[in-house]
């Protein structure tokens, strides 16, 4: 196994563990405080009210034109990528 393997996945593993060091008590934090029931009433309120709003048609709309532009951003570079001449072929 190479090096760089090796680097990339204790690297992986490291910022596996500290997401999860993080976000699981937080989670039991978040579960124990009756966060739950706020939320709940927060999305149901919002339901209510009906239809996107404005910020609801902007966020999309930001959503739409990040994946666009990453999807762009690859495409570009894949048709840049230049195969390896054949040595054996003049």
């Amino acid at each position: 196994m190479s090096a760089v393997v090796k680097f990339w996945s204790r690297l992986a593993a490291a910022v596996t563990g500290a997401t999860l060091a993080l976000v699981v008590p937080v989670h039991a934090w978040a579960a124990s405080n009756g966060l739950d029931t706020v939320m709940i009433e927060a999305a149901r309120s919002r339901r209510r009210r009906g239809g996107f709003g404005f910020f609801g048609l902007f966020g999309g709309l930001c959503c739409l034109f990040v994946v666009a532009a990453i999807v762009l951003v690859i495409v570009l570079i894949l048709r840049n990528r230049r195969k390896p001449k054949d040595p054996r072929q003049p």
